[in-house]
């Protein structure tokens, strides 16, 4: 007789919370920690980005701080505040790295602090920022593919795609986008009202 297997998909692990992620981490599922890691992977690299560091250190930073949140997960008191955690450690990883070189570098004493290493950009404005994305990703995923796609071609793709061709796209009459438009648009800002965007 066949076994059936309970495991969870990938497509079900990534709608996991974190704190069912990091749970399930704990138990040594390492296909949650894979979900943790591709969820944040991008927000963690950003963090070395923003600043001003080159991608060699960054990358550096990003296994860094997915050690440590390896070694922490087990003590992590608030599953939900993981991303202000990861946004803290990296740039504190940033900071020490700038140390760093600074003391491995020639002594310049016109340079502005930090200049060309790390700039002065507040940790809380980019955990802010990162917040905001999440909350808006997910209000997206929310509404009809047909919605989410005519919105991301109109106000997410550079250039924006014209009318016509947006209505190509979505098999659509042209005269029919500005009022299809209109209507997603407020099933957008519902789901961002409800998730307390602002």
């Amino acid at each position: 007789m066949a076994e059936t297997s309970d495991e969870p998909t990938v497509e079900q692990l990534t709608r996991w919370s974190d704190q069912r992620l990091i749970q399930e981490c704990l138990k040594g599922n390492q296909d949650a920690w894979t979900t943790i890691v591709q969820r944040y992977r991008k927000l963690i690299y950003s963090v070395p980005l923003k600043y001003g560091l080159p991608s060699d250190d960054a990358a550096d930073i990003f296994q860094k701080v997915c050690l440590l949140l390896l070694k922490a997960l087990p003590n992590l008191r608030e599953p939900k505040s993981l991303v202000a955690w990861l946004i803290k450690v990296a740039a504190t990883n940033c900071f020490q790295l700038a140390a760093q070189n600074r003391r491995l570098q020639p002594l310049n004493l016109e340079a502005e602090p930090y200049e060309g290493v790390v700039s002065r950009e507040n940790p809380d404005e980019l955990i802010h920022a990162f917040e905001r994305s999440r909350i808006l990703h997910d209000a997206l995923s929310d509404i009809p593919p047909r919605c989410r796609e005519l919105i991301r071609m109109l106000f997410f793709e550079t250039p924006a795609v014209p009318y016509e061709e947006a209505a190509k796209r979505l098999r659509l009459a042209t005269g029919s986008i500005g009022f299809i438009r209109m209507r997603c648009l407020n099933r957008l800002r519902r789901q961002l009202e409800e998730r307390g965007f602002s």
